[in-house]
């Protein structure tokens, strides 16, 4: 997979800056894990998730990624119910 499936021309801005911090992670993994779930919920997300999802994007990659894999424990600001949905979306796309 190259990146986003899906255009940002019918996004506000916001949300397209977010999109793309998504798929231009650092990590291969993260862009992957955050780009597809933005892909398919960047334009469902109401104002405080997005708050909450660019919270995330600014997660140093390799903690975010031991987070989602539950490597280590999720500190508890980040611990939110869109953290725990982008962690299921993450093991759903993997049984497909």
């Amino acid at each position: 997979m190259t990146g986003t499936t899906r255009t940002s021309a019918d996004l506000a801005p916001r949300r397209r800056r977010l999109l793309f911090r998504a798929w231009h992670r650092g990590i291969r993994e993260m862009d992957l894990i955050l780009g597809q779930f933005a892909d398919r919920n960047i334009d469902k997300l109401d104002d405080a998730e997005l708050d909450v999802f660019e919270a995330l994007l600014g997660v140093n990659d390799r903690d975010l990624l031991q987070w989602v894999t539950g490597e280590t424990e999720t500190p508890p600001e980040f611990d939110t119910p869109l953290f725990r949905r982008v962690c299921a979306y993450r093991q759903d796309d993997a049984q497909c």
